[in-house]
């Protein structure tokens, strides 16, 4: 996957995360980022990494983000490891 492709589902994604009222102040809470940071971060794909990061955490989340957006469930991680950062092995 190439990197603009990765950042077109980040962003995405991230929309669908604002959309959500439930879990939007969940990655605010636990990234620390405030509304400002979301709008500075739509264009910042270490950021959007951390969108993907966060989403990928509950298989539930990739499921309803994914379902939402019309994308097979692995897109997501594709999408990630096209980021900065999503190249690191995962040591679980």
């Amino acid at each position: 996957m190439t990197e603009s492709r990765a950042e077109e589902i980040a962003l995405l994604a991230m929309g669908w995360l604002a959309g959500n009222d439930a879990l939007l102040p969940v990655f605010m809470g636990a990234s620390g980022a405030s509304l400002d940071d979301l709008r500075k971060g739509a264009s910042d794909p270490a950021f959007l990494g951390s969108v993907l990061d966060f989403l990928m955490m509950d298989d539930a989340w990739v499921i309803a983000c994914c379902d939402s957006l019309s994308l097979p469930y692995e897109t997501m991680l594709q999408a990630r490891q096209g980021l900065p950062g999503g190249n690191l092995p995962s040591w679980t």
